[in-house]
């Protein structure tokens, strides 16, 4: 057994290092089109903190041969990484783009504290503007005779909010200056709704946009923006035409008949475009057609400087997305990579004590009553995360009304229903009066959680990532609910038919508890240390999409070690729920049951919504915008987390190493890929 599991570690890391060399490689050799831009990550102090970002520098570029400059940024919750597809397609068309990490994001750091009531309207207003200022004074960015930089500036969502707010400063600094140093604007996936809470309307931005060429992406099946009235009401998950609105047609100078992807000129000769891809609004980052609009759009707007640009290659000329699928390879390796690791440790004398012995599988044999029975209550257990998915996040809803009293019901149900079975069965006393103690517990646990949902993991300086907040509210109270139906399964259906805790794998010896804590510790520290390699050489990380694992700073570590203990609860009880059901079915259809159960009712949840988006021209939960689009990374997550939880409970014989490894693993990937309110008093 120890020779087999030697050999598969080896092999698996073997495997593991290949496909992250080799994605890493080739992403290095998308990312700097085939070496002729030098990709460097820069860090800068500002007056409101230190700004980071990716610098895609054309080998020409320098201070005798100054370039037009693009800077373009990312949205709510994302990083620099996000606008690789634009950073990769304009350097190689002769651009120097710098992809802005904005403060609290990435490796950004802002320098002022907050409240958590103005948290959310700290860094976006100043953190695009703030890199044109140091861009600005590079001597490899162009100006103009006159001294106004040849600047694009270009963003995301939030990074369009960032976008419009740099070029209203610019125009307000343009008034004293006679300066302007922003060329032209490209917010993307981005309106005036949010700005307009702190001034900047659309009536504000269109006056300041001047003689600039502007353009808008404005997706056909954006989530939140370009429907006021869809706004309004909070349901903005819906069909939208942003040329047909009022505020559409305004800033394309109000032509009689509007048409997207068209460019109009105004009469202070200012070219103005809105783009409108049949697009969801993550999607934008990952899309063929959008970043052929950038490419288009620039092209239109630096056309005057064909001199020093490439810009006879085509909008249909593009690379970047060979850089993703590069990326995906050592992203496979990665999460490849602490599972060999363990296997391997596992061969040394300290470590091999997390190994335990096998679990047995239960065989029991149920009436069809008491199967169906277990089976309905398995299958609600599998649908819950689904269905109480936008309850939960919003922490609102009939939903939570529907779990506080159904908890209370249990509770009182149990407990009668257990001192009855108590007395009756005075042989079977013990062990009723044990089930009906944890069952009320369980469900006395999941009420505090309900009753005291808006003070449980709110935004602070403790709990500093809103979405980590959401998440692990959610996977609580799942956690909760699944626990409470497998204690009913247990002591009502399996124990009577002999089931008992030997079956489930968490009584081991402390001693291999610690001992599988720290081997995980250090599987995901050596994991993590290859990544830092990764990072230095190629200057690349592993991702796919919005799903992504990057280098962190400090305090995206001091953040995920507050969460961790609390994903482990989620980890632990789910580890333990999966393999219970799903080990009584060998191969592909253990792991089918519970990829099921992990995480099947919330594909059917996505596919739903946007299904019906895409049908109907309103998606099955059209309030659910965010929390959605979230699902994106969850998913996959929980796909991996089920492999691991799988895979690890067969090969250590309990359920705390994938517990361990999920936790660590998996909030660590989480807290550095999301916003970070390091600022927060």
């Amino acid at each position: 057994m120890e020779v087999n599991r030697k050999n598969t570690g080896k092999k698996l890391i073997m495997v593991s290092l290949i496909l992250i060399i080799l994605g890493s490689f080739l992403a290095q050799m998308f990312n700097t089109s085939f070496y002729n831009v030098k990709v460097t990550r820069i860090k800068f102090d500002t007056e409101n903190g230190t700004l980071s970002g990716l610098l895609y520098m054309p080998k020409d570029a320098n201070s005798s041969n100054p370039k037009p400059t693009i800077i373009t940024t990312h949205g709510y919750l994302n990083s620099a990484e996000m606008q690789d597809a634009a950073a990769i397609e304009m350097s190689r068309r002769g651009f120097v783009v710098l992809a802005l990490d904005m403060y609290e994001h990435g490796h950004s750091l802002y320098g002022k504290e907050y409240n958590a009531s103005g948290a959310f309207f700290t860094f976006w207003p100043v953190s695009l503007y703030d890199a044109v200022q140091y861009m600005y004074k590079q001597d490899y960015v162009l100006k103009d005779e006159n001294g106004n930089g040849i600047i694009g500036v270009a963003g995301h969502s939030m990074g369009g909010f960032s976008t419009t707010m740099a070029i209203v400063k610019d125009e307000q600094d343009f008034a004293q200056t006679g300066i302007r140093k922003i060329y032209a604007g490209l917010p993307m996936a981005s309106d005036y709704s949010i700005s307009s809470y702190i001034g900047v309307t659309a009536d504000v931005a269109f006056q300041a946009y001047g003689p600039r060429p502007i353009g808008i992406v404005a997706a056909h099946y954006d989530d939140f923006f370009f429907d006021p009235e869809a706004w309004k009401t909070g349901e903005t998950v819906v069909f939208k035409d942003y040329v047909k609105t009022a505020e559409g047609k305004a800033f394309l100078g109000n032509p009689p008949e509007p048409k997207q992807d068209t460019f109009y000129t105004l009469k202070n000769g200012a070219l103005r475009v809105i783009f409108e891809p049949y697009e969801i609004h993550p999607w934008n980052h990952f899309s063929y057609t959008t970043t052929g609009h950038q490419i288009e759009f620039y092209s239109r707007a630096f056309a005057k400087y064909t001199d020093l640009l490439n810009l006879d290659l085509p909008k249909t000329n593009q690379i970047w997305f060979l850089k993703e699928y590069s990326e995906f390879l050592g992203l496979i390796g990665f999460f490849m990579l602490p599972v060999a690791l363990i296997l391997l440790l596992m061969n040394l004398p300290f470590f091999s004590l997390l190994k335990t012995k096998p679990v047995e599988t239960f065989k029991g044999k149920f009436s069809k009553k008491s199967g169906a029975i277990l089976w309905i209550l398995t299958i609600f257990a599998m649908s819950f995360p689904a269905l109480f998915f936008p309850t939960l996040m919003d922490k609102k809803g009939v939903g939570m009304d529907i779990l506080k009293y159904s908890s209370i019901t249990l509770m009182i149900a149990s407990a009668i229903i257990g001192i009855i079975v108590a007395l009756r069965r005075k042989e079977k006393a013990k062990s009723t009066i044990l089930g009906t103690i944890l069952i009320v517990l369980a469900n006395l646990s999941l009420l505090l959680t309900i009753i005291y949902s808006n003070k449980m993991f709110k935004l602070s300086s403790y709990f500093n990532q809103p979405t980590t907040n959401q998440i692990l509210y959610w996977a609580i109270v799942v956690a909760e609910v699944v626990l409470i139906i497998e204690l009913i399964n247990y002591f009502t259906i399996k124990k009577p038919a002999g089931a008992s805790s030997k079956h489930y794998g968490f009584l081991v010896n402390p001693k291999s508890i610690i001992v599988s804590l720290i081997t995980v510790s250090i599987a995901v520290f050596l994991s993590y240390l290859v990544l830092y390699i990764v990072d230095f050489i190629f200057k690349t990380d592993f991702r796919i999409w919005t799903w992504a694992i990057k280098t962190f700073e400090t305090w995206h570590l001091s953040a995920a070690l507050r969460y961790i203990p609390l994903y482990f609860i989620f980890y632990f009880v789910m580890t333990i729920v999966v393999n219970a059901l799903s080990n009584q079915f060998k191969g592909w259809k253990g792991y089918l049951l519970a990829f099921t159960q992990m995480f099947g009712g919330l594909v059917v949840y996505l596919s739903l919504h946007y299904g019906f988006l895409f049908a109907t021209g309103r998606a099955f939960y059209p309030d659910q915008s965010l929390t959605s689009i979230l699902l994106f990374a969850l998913i996959p997550t929980l796909l991996v987390a089920t492999v691991y939880m799988k895979y690890l409970f067969k090969k250590t014989g309990n359920v705390y190493t994938a517990a361990f490894l999920n936790a660590i693993l998996m909030t660590m990937i989480m807290a550095a890929n999301t916003i970070t309110y390091v600022s927060l008093k």
